[in-house]
C-alpha cells in the first residue's frame, strides 16, 4: 500500500433505507472513517464541508433526489436569543453547565435510556445498551467533550458544578472553527425545563467565551417538525449549493 493511500479517505455510499426524518423518502448516506493522527484535521475538513461525526465515522447525505437536509451552524458572536429563548434560560437560572473530558458513567446513560424510551421508542437507537453508549461516547479519534448540566444547590458556589442529580447531557466536538453538538439528551421528566434548547444556548456562550465563531446543529430538514427547532437559532449560517449562506430571519 502506498503512503498515498494510506493518507487519503476513502468514501463509501451506503444501500437505500427509509428516511428518518421525511415520510415516504428513501436516504442514502457517504461516509469515510475518521482514525489515527489524520482525524481531527479531516473531522474539521468535512465538517466545513457538511459532514457529522458519529463514533468513528463522518457522514453527509447522498440522496439522488432530495437535498432537504442542510448543514446549519449559529454565528454565535451575533446571535440573539428570542423572547421564549431567554424565559428558558430564566427558567433554568438554577442549571449549571460542566464541560469535562468524554468518560461515560451510569449515571449519564441513565438518563439517556430514559430519553430514548419516552422520546424515540421506535427510532434506530432504541435497543442500545450501557456498553454501546460508551462507545458512543469513548469512540473518538477528535478532541471529544461532554457538558452534564445539574441542578444548582446552595452549596454549588462559582465551582461550575452543581451537587444535583445529572438532568441533561451534549456529547460535543470542539472544532478549531467551532462547536459541533454531536448528539444531546435529557430527562424526559424535566419536558417543562425545555433542557434542549437551554443546550444550545449554553453552547452559544461557550463557543463565545472560548473565542470560537460557530456551534454546529447537525442537519436542518424543511418539512420536518423534528428539526424545525435548529431554524430558530438565528443568525445562522446553512450549507446550500453555493457555499454558507448567512440566514437573519
Amino acid at each position: 500500500m502506498t503512503q498515498h493511500s494510506r493518507d487519503t479517505p476513502q468514501f463509501y455510499l451506503t444501500a437505500p433505507s427509509p428516511c428518518p426524518y421525511l415520510a415516504g423518502k428513501e436516504e442514502r448516506k457517504v461516509f469515510t472513517h475518521l482514525v489515527g493522527d489524520r482525524a481531527p484535521g479531516l473531522n474539521d475538513l468535512l465538517t466545513h464541508g457538511g459532514f457529522r461525526r458519529s463514533q468513528s465515522i463522518a457522514y453527509r447525505p447522498a440522496c439522488e433526489a432530495c437535498r432537504a437536509c442542510v448543514s446549519v451552524r449559529v454565528i454565535a458572536e451575533d446571535f440573539q436569543p428570542t423572547r421564549s429563548m431567554r424565559r428558558v434560560a430564566e427558567r433554568n437560572v438554577d442549571i449549571i453547565g460542566d464541560m469535562r473530558d468524554a468518560n461515560p458513567t451510569s449515571e449519564q446513560y441513565s438518563v439517556f435510556r430514559a430519553y430514548l424510551d419516552a422520546r424515540h421508542r421506535d427510532g434506530g437507537m432504541a435497543d442500545m445498551t450501557v456498553l454501546d453508549y460508551a462507545m458512543m461516547v469513548e469512540d473518538s479519534h477528535v478532541d471529544t467533550r461532554i457538558v452534564e448540566y445539574r441542578q444548582r444547590n446552595a452549596d454549588s458556589g462559582f465551582r461550575g458544578r452543581g451537587a444535583g442529580e445529572v438532568l441533561a447531557v451534549a456529547l460535543t466536538d470542539v472544532l478549531n472553527d467551532g462547536l459541533s453538538m454531536v448528539y444531546s439528551f435529557f430527562d424526559p421528566a424535566e419536558e417543562s425545563r425545555s433542557l434542549g434548547t437551554l443546550m444550545i444556548l449554553d453552547h452559544i456562550a461557550r463557543a463565545r467565551r472560548m473565542g470560537l465563531p460557530y456551534v454546529y446543529l447537525g442537519y436542518w430538514v424543511r418539512g420536518s417538525r423534528k428539526m424545525d427547532y435548529k431554524s430558530r437559532f438565528l443568525p445562522q449560517e446553512r450549507l446550500l449549493s453555493q457555499g454558507w449562506l448567512r440566514i437573519d430571519g
